[in-house]
């Protein structure tokens, strides 16, 4: 169909529209996770899945979200299963349901994944974080009992991305959930790369106005032309119908139809982020005369996006403070199979922290988490796992992994740039012609909105940066190179040097292992050494420094420190323990939060802090010491043993507060902290003990120990 473009409706109360829809099941959602057997098999994967003698595998039963890596991935370095796999399960159709379509949408299976319905294959994905649809209609056997089998495995692949498992594990398994869907004939279409067949766009947008376009894609299997009614309702946030737009359709058996509506909306009530992520609702119908065939739900967030270089992203035109952390999905005995609960516990956490922004790293995350980041108002950096090494036979799947991203995700408002790829490198001339082509893809899709490529070593003019509309540049000064103080240096000369440059600093962070500790530290931290010392005090006192060069800075658009969590590194020993990565501000259980999460919070967050700093280095070799308190409330007051400190110093930045020359009496020592704000007492204690002896010294820089900075360079390509 041909529509008017500039055709627009009127407000709700200039119609004269009664709207009488026919309550029935337009299409049911039914959860397809229960009743699943398990079978991990070794086996030649050319087998004919009809010669399988399915009866001689050794079968558990298994509930979905499910990942066979759960423990092996976290706990031994190099030691885990990456196979084949099978999951079995029988459905019996209605028989009401004899002239339904039937589909099956997998919102994640790692990686590679088959599916067969009476030993007939039914379809094959390529990628562990995409979700999937495929249509079972024509195999199934109506009111009998169908076989349903999953082969899947998680073997490291050239042609599909990651082709390894070195900056994270790719989890085995079936590890978000199956829906069985079933709709009429005719439906909004599921088989566009995952997509919802909806697809929402937004020009114009001011307090006055925005113009709103909706394209909807509908399939018709029924074998005759179809005469439909094709409408589109926006409601507000308190469910208050507002605008309606409604058009006859002549749907044809050939082909996937589009059909598009341009509605303007007047004096919208923008979505503002965190401040106010105010969201309208898009019911999209297709409707028979009166009866509703197919419905599909979007929530709408209007909102404009601008970037602009040497200054920052402004949201509606009102500058925001890009607080940014990176989020891997995985949980310490869970893997990726998660719960929308321990989705909800991160992005508590992430709340807390005052972050107004997430990277979620380095691949497509849980259609749950992006639909709440919509409702809490962060703003997202999505991307695909085009990472870590090249191989040269990726290119097809990173493009498909590209479309699935942009097509399933298309309607976040909280999402405003797409990932292409991070820190891959060699052979040059192949990543940067293919990171050329994939923000060709991206910008093709979807011309709203940003894209953004990684480069690890900080060289804006390397062969295989500048071809996406952001830079984003991953630096470990103190880590991986240099020293902490090196990073005001460079900041410093971004700025000079590329002034017109759209930057962000995509990671930045160090080891923080709970379980070591020490007193003092250096400049430079032992993440390559001899020793492997990965304590937290190092952490902290990178993250200090850090911090308060990127927040005197506002060439960069954005930051964003590696990582909220802690999270496995199945083929990588850092952080302390064998396949672990300790950089998290949060450890991999969820259940302790480092010094410097509270560092953050204190500069980031509203909410009251007061918070003393080395609370679990509870046996102290130094008499004489400082004693750092992150403070948003105000000068906080300490007491030692109950005597009172006067004297202290601010910091790296107004949070910062630091009482120095502290002496500790021999054993144990009572550190107390108070503020009272508002006529509300605050309070923060710990307790010391001072053992006499030798004490410590100020641990050995990785050069005085011998490691060279280029080798930890290098070594930067295996770990961060």
């Amino acid at each position: 169909m041909n529509i008017n473009m500039n055709k627009i409706t009127l407000p709700l109360f200039l119609t004269i529209l009664i709207i009488n829809v026919s309550i029935v099941p337009a299409r049911n959602h039914i959860s397809f996770n229960a009743g699943w057997k398990f079978s991990k098999s070794t086996f030649n994967s050319d087998i004919e899945i009809a010669n399988l003698d399915l009866n001689v595998l050794k079968w558990e039963t298994v509930f979905i979200p499910h990942t066979w890596n759960a423990h092996d991935m976290q706990t031994a370095l190099n030691d885990f299963y990456a196979g084949d796999a099978f999951y079995m399960k029988h459905y019996k159709p209605e028989k009401n349901d004899v002239d339904k379509r039937f589909f099956l949408r997998f919102w994640g299976v790692g990686s590679v994944a088959q599916v067969y319905v009476n030993k007939k294959f039914a379809g094959k994905h390529k990628g562990a974080y995409s979700a999937f649809t495929i249509e079972i209609t024509n195999l199934l056997r109506m009111d009998v009992d169908n076989e349903i089998l999953v082969h899947v495995s998680n073997k490291s692949r050239t042609d599909v991305i990651p082709i390894n498992h070195i900056l994270f594990g790719v989890y085995g398994g079936i590890y978000r959930p199956i829906q069985l869907i079933i709709t009429e004939k005719t439906n909004i279409t599921l088989s566009d790369h995952g997509g919802s067949g909806v697809y929402i766009t937004q020009k114009d947008v001011s307090k006055d106005s925005a113009i709103i376009g909706i394209k909807v894609k509908v399939n018709n299997a029924s074998r005759e032309i179809q005469s439909l009614v094709l409408e589109n309702l926006i409601y507000d946030q308190s469910g208050v119908l507002k605008y309606h737009f409604s058009t006859n359709e002549i749907v044809y058996p050939q082909g996937q139809q589009v059909y598009e509506h341009t509605i303007k909306i007047f004096d919208p009530h923008l979505w503002q982020g965190i401040e106010d992520p105010y969201l309208y609702k898009v019911v999209t119908r297709l409707k028979d005369k009166e009866v509703c065939i197919d419905e599909i739900i979007t929530p709408l967030g209007i909102r404009k996006i601008e970037i602009v270089a040497s200054d920052g992203l402004y949201l509606n035109g009102k500058k925001v403070p890009m607080y940014g952390v990176c989020r891997h999905q995985d949980w310490w005995e869970l893997g990726s199979a998660l719960t929308n609960e321990n989705h909800d516990i991160d992005l508590k956490y992430i709340r807390e922290i005052g972050a107004t922004t997430i990277r979620l790293a380095h691949y497509q995350q849980s259609e749950y988490f992006y639909s709440r980041c919509d409702s809490i108002g962060f703003l997202v950096w999505a991307e695909i796992p085009f990472v870590n090494r090249v191989s040269t036979d990726e290119s097809g799947n990173a493009k498909q992994q590209l479309t699935e991203l942009i097509r399933q995700n298309y309607n976040h408002s909280s999402i405003y740039v797409w990932g292409l790829h991070n820190e891959v490198y060699e052979p040059y001339n192949f990543t940067a012609q293919l990171t050329k082509e994939l923000h060709d893809l991206a910008k093709t899709e979807d011309p709203g909105r940003f894209t953004v490529s990684v480069n690890g070593y900080g060289d804006i003019n390397n062969p295989s940066n500048l071809h996406s509309d952001i830079q984003g540049i991953n630096r470990y000064f103190g880590w991986y190179e240099k020293k902490i103080q090196d990073m005001e240096r460079w900041l410093l000369n971004l700025k000079n040097n590329y002034p017109q440059y759209k930057v962000m600093l995509a990671e930045y962070g160090t080891e923080g292992n709970i379980n070591q500790q020490v007193e003092k530290v250096g400049d430079v931290g032992d993440c390559c050494g001899p020793d492997k010392n990965y304590n937290e005090t190092f952490q902290t006192r990178f993250h200090e420094l850090q911090w308060s060069y990127i927040q005197k800075n506002p060439y960069l658009i954005a930051s964003y420190i590696w990582n909220m969590f802690d999270f496995a590194t199945p083929e990588s020993f850092q952080g302390g323990v064998p396949a672990r990565n300790m950089k998290g501000l949060i450890t991999f259980d969820r259940k302790i939060k480092k010094d410097a999460f509270f560092w953050y919070k204190a500069n980031w967050s509203k909410t009251p802090v007061l918070y003393i700093t080395q609370r679990r280095v509870k046996e102290r070799t130094y008499r004489i010491t400082p004693v750092t308190v992150y403070s948003n409330i105000g000068i906080p007051t300490l007491f030692v043993n109950n005597k009172q400190i006067r004297n202290y110093v601010i910091g790296n930045t107004d949070v910062h507060y630091i009482f120095e020359n502290i002496k500790l009496r021999k054993g144990k020592n009572v550190i107390k902290v108070v503020v009272s704000q508002d006529d509300v007492k605050y309070e923060d204690k710990v307790e010391w003990t001072y053992i006499e002896g030798k004490e410590q010294e100020v641990l050995e820089t990785p050069e005085k120990k011998g490691v060279h900075t280029g080798l930890i360079v290098a070594l930067r390509k295996h770990m961060h």
